[in-house]
């Protein structure tokens, strides 16, 4: 059997309280959120009395100060119980790290340990109802007037977006000078011109906020801005590596739980006198789905060691959540397959991983994207 070498004992012992939380606190809830469209935000402050938030943030901001590896095994468990409904990774891995790297030490102290202690649940707002994966012409716009910035525009697709209380949102600073124009400001949820959209009805993550945002002439304090003026664009690129492979994490363990499901349901159910794990054609299909699954996990573990030792470039991240992405959906719907009719119904775990499942080739740049990122990269060498 495979056996991965990523991880020490201290990973190990978070992972088996983790998994209890998820256990105790998430699965006998999660079908309820499912049907209200959101989690309670009483899962966000048992989280954070846990450590499940921020633990990479350091300790003089709430957080644990831990390696990315602690972040890793959050992700892992709630994929591998087919919970995705809490937002806890864009908290802690995409918005924490945006303030940690680039914000002032006003927003940072004032706002990571209320994000670490589950008190503040953070969004980031980039996509826009005309530009998706083409950030460089966002409409979005922030104009300065004396100490404030007056932040008018709309968003899509924002995760979090029913719950957060703050939103780093990209804006244009200087509307006539492309990607230079862009800075990311936090917009907290509470001001005056600032209104929730609908909460998105999706085909898959049922539980997961994701909402329209409208921004109407929102005034917020220049000591909002989160780095510098017009560098917006650089830090988002900056940042997409790591969003990029938390989705090939989340991936890999997704089809993980998905193998176990299939091989204990196949085992289980009976088709002309015996177990369909008996018949060659679910032997066949589920030793393609284990040896491509083997293969990826294999890559991405070692795209997870890049990132830990600083190497992970923005090519490697859009082929790891490329292929991530792409063997995701295809490994998932070969598992359903063997499920018949059962797996396509919402009570199994299989359907629901299958649904949420296709949302993994759009979000964080879509697959089309990432092959247009590998495919310069190439023309760039010869």
């Amino acid at each position: 059997m495979f056996e991965r070498t990523l991880f020490a004992e201290e990973h190990e012992i978070f992972r088996r309280s983790v998994a209890h939380f998820v256990d105790e606190q998430i699965v006998p809830h999660h079908s309820r959120w499912e049907k209200e469209g959101q989690v309670s935000r009483e899962v966000w402050h048992e989280a954070g009395q846990d450590g499940l938030l921020c633990p990479t943030i350091p300790e003089q901001y709430g957080g644990a100060g831990t390696d990315f590896l602690f972040s890793v095994v959050i992700l892992e468990e709630l994929a591998r119980a087919g919970t995705m409904g809490p937002g806890f990774s864009l908290h802690s891995d995409i918005v924490a790290p945006y303030l940690l790297h680039y914000g002032s030490e006003y927003l940072k102290a004032n706002w990571l340990p209320k994000m670490a202690a589950g008190e503040a649940i953070g969004a980031i707002a980039m996509t826009e109802p005309s530009a998706g994966s083409d950030l460089q012409n966002i409409r979005t716009t922030a104009r300065r007037d004396g100490d404030d910035f007056i932040v008018s525009g709309q968003k899509v697709f924002i995760t979090n977006g029913q719950l957060c209380d703050i939103v780093i949102t990209a804006c244009k600073t200087d509307p006539d000078a492309g990607a230079s124009g862009t800075s990311l400001i936090l917009v907290e949820t509470d001001r005056p011109g600032f209104e929730r959209g609908r909460n998105l009805d999706k085909i898959g993550w049922k539980a997961q906020d994701t909402s329209e945002l409208f921004f109407d002439n929102v005034r917020v304090p220049v000591a909002n801005l989160v780095g510098e003026a017009g560098r917006g664009f650089i830090q988002l690129m900056e940042q997409l590596p790591q969003e990029r492979l938390l989705q090939a994490i989340r991936a890999v363990a997704t089809v993980e739980a998905a193998l176990d499901w299939t091989v204990e349901y196949t085992s289980e159910r009976k088709a002309f006198g015996q177990s369909i794990s008996n018949f060659q054609n679910t032997q066949f299909t589920l030793a393609d789905v284990k040896s491509k699954t083997v293969m990826l996990r294999v890559f991405v573990d070692r795209c997870i060691q890049m990132h830990l030792e600083g190497k992970l470039d923005a090519v490697d991240a859009a082929i790891t959540k490329l292929l991530a992405s792409e063997m995701l959906c295809e490994l998932l719907d070969d598992c359903l397959q063997l499920f018949g009719g059962y797996g396509y119904m919402w009570e199994y775990p299989i359907a629901r991983a299958w649904a949420d499942a296709r949302m993994s080739r759009i979000a964080g740049g879509t697959c089309e994207i990432m092959r247009e990122i590998i495919g310069r990269s190439l023309v760039g060498k010869i």
